[in-house]
């Protein structure tokens, strides 16, 4: 099946006694034995649950992996990931990440002994250089939260694999719909479900995808242990939700694209980061990878013309909220919101500025999204 009928058909049929069309929700927390050893296949909703396992069904063949476990956030998918890493292992990440992922490995993990080296993961060699014997696990964001640099997945994985070292990709920002990292090698695809997949604003959910039987018992029983799994009404809200993950990224990339151009030729937007205009740096590489350019935009506003202040005063239609992904517009500053916890000195050294503007651009109509934004952009 193509993809547009993976999303809608996969996972569904689930119901032999009614025929609902509609995959049921199963918010039992547990399940009656027939006799002792003898159940129908689920036992405790934390461990095992009929609807979760309709939407792993779906985000796996989405993805083109072995199976997926939905967790109750996307920090708590992180999370798991990284459990499969031990204190003293060695984690190579960027130095670009979501906000939230570096406060997880800076502040929780490395104080318990995790090792991690956040670089600049653009240049192939600094990966390389940087890879030690203790080296587990390659952490990937690509494109980055928020400047949209793209990381050479085919170069990076290559190496880990020569390495025997885990690839972990971040693919929250564009979907399968527009990458699928297992098809460069990654061992483990990572989602915030919370975003694109779901696309409503309306729940919180995580996915890990993994590509082989000894990663699913592992990342399974983790899941399980750590108590993250996604609750049986959520993942039915998310599952619902990706049925149309198809149409509305193509609508999402329709309205960036407008809006990136609009900006670009703006003087008082000193740059645009989107991996959709012909000014990005990393055009071939893009091409080599995505399948298309998403929803997500960053720009450089000049404050020495309009103020911070003055810019958000006027955003009705544009949320400012953190998250993305939504049908909604969400736009707000990572250095006072969805970063903030990196820290001066990370943020500095990710490039990210207090100037820098994170878009997620919603469905709204492009010609009243660019209007609100030249009204803002007005000193």
């Amino acid at each position: 099946m193509q993809f547009e009928t993976k999303a809608v058909f996969t996972g569904v049929n689930k119901d032999k006694t009614y025929n609902s069309v509609i995959t049921p929700i199963y918010p039992t927390s547990t399940f009656r034995f027939d006799a002792i050893g003898k159940g129908r296949g689920y036992d405790y909703t934390r461990s095992g649950n009929p609807t979760r396992a309709a939407l792993e069904e779906n985000i796996a063949a989405l993805e083109g992996g072995l199976g997926c476990s939905a967790t109750c956030t996307g920090m708590a998918a992180v999370t798991a990931a990284l459990f499969l890493c031990k204190p003293g292992d060695h984690i190579i990440t960027g130095d670009d990440i979501y906000g939230g992922t570096y406060r997880l490995f800076r502040y929780v993990l490395e104080p318990q002994g995790y090792k991690f080296s956040y670089l600049n993961m653009r240049d192939v060699d600094k990966v390389k250089k940087a890879v030690t014997p203790q080296t587990k696990m390659i952490w990937i964001e690509t494109p980055s939260n928020p400047l949209l640099n793209i990381i050479d997945l085919a170069a990076i994985i290559s190496l880990a694999k020569k390495k025997e070292i885990l690839t972990a990709v971040d693919n929250t920002f564009l979907s399968p719909y527009f990458q699928r990292p297992i098809e460069f090698g990654a061992d483990l695809v990572v989602h915030s479900t919370t975003k694109y997949l779901n696309g409503h604003s309306d729940v919180v959910g995580g996915a890990i995808v993994y590509t082989n039987k000894k990663l699913e018992d592992r990342v399974r029983y983790l899941v399980n242990a750590l108590g993250v799994s996604e609750s049986p009404y959520d993942a039915w809200l998310v599952l619902r939700g990706v049925k149309t993950l198809p149409c509305r990224m193509e609508a999402h990339q329709a309205n960036a694209i407008k809006v990136a151009q609009f900006l670009e030729k703006h003087p008082n937007v000193k740059k645009v980061y989107y991996p959709g205009l012909k000014s990005h740096p990393q055009q071939a590489l893009i091409k080599k990878q995505m399948k298309g350019f998403g929803g997500m935009l960053s720009f450089e506003l000049d404050t020495k013309k309009v103020s911070l202040q003055k810019f958000f005063s006027k955003m009705h239609l544009f949320n400012l909220a953190e998250s993305l992904g939504g049908v909604e517009s969400l736009i707000e500053p990572p250095w006072f919101m969805s970063h903030a916890s990196m820290g001066e000195e990370a943020l500095k050294a990710s490039g990210i500025t207090k100037e820098t503007i994170r878009v997620s651009v919603g469905l709204e109509n492009a010609k009243d999204l660019i209007k609100e934004l030249e009204q803002a952009l007005k000193p």
